[in-house]
Formats: C-alpha cells, structure tokens, sequence
C-alpha cells in the first residue's frame, strides 16, 4: 500500500475525498492569495511584453516587439487557465497559502516597480 492511501481518509463508498480535511477559511485564503497572485502575474506579463518604442498596432513592423507581444499573450492565456484550474487537496492549499503570503508582497513591490 501506498503512503497516499494512509494519508487521506476515505468517504462511505470507499473513494478518497481530497477536500475532506480543507476547512473553509484555509480554502478561501488559499484561494484568494493565488488568485492575487496570479492576477498580479497577468500584470506583469502585459507591462513587459508591451512594444519599446512603438505603439502595439505598429508592431508588427519590428520582429522583436511582434514576437515580445504574441509571447506575452500567451503566457497570459498560460495564467488564465491555470486560474480556473483550482487545487484539488489540502496539501496544496496549504502549498498556497505558504507561497501567497511570500510571494504576493513580492508581486505587488514589482508592480509598483515597473509602472
């Protein structure tokens, strides 16, 4: 048996319930941070990846803004789903709340910075 079989409990039907041991403050926190988190990523990403010196429809003109901006964009399609993709047991909330309460201060310093 494996050590993850150990670790959750098991509902009646015998299935492993991974929110089972998530209280509800540690999920909304959870939850908030790394959506603030990754909000303030979406920030960043959109700052840097604008043009240097053109405006965004004049872009297209020079290669390394072009490439600067389609890569921006995706990485913020990137985000966005991984915003809707919400973490599925406790271990990982918990995971959020350790990394958001660095992380977020960090975030919200390098937008500050960058504007």
């Amino acid at each position: 048996m494996s050590l993850m079989h150990w670790s959750r409990p098991k509902n009646p039907l015998g299935q492993m319930s991974p929110d089972s041991e998530v209280s509800r403050p540690l999920r909304v926190a959870s939850l908030i941070l790394r959506a603030v988190f990754i909000a303030s990523l979406v920030i960043v990403t959109l700052r840097v990846s604008m043009p240097q010196s053109e405006t965004i429809w004049t872009a297209y003109e020079t290669p390394g803004d072009l490439i600067r901006i389609v890569l921006g964009v995706a990485l913020c399609v990137w985000f966005a789903v991984q915003l809707l993709a919400t973490p599925k047991d406790a271990q990982a909330h918990r995971i959020w709340i350790y990394l958001g309460l660095a992380a977020v201060p960090f975030a919200v310093i390098c937008i500050v910075g960058i504007w």
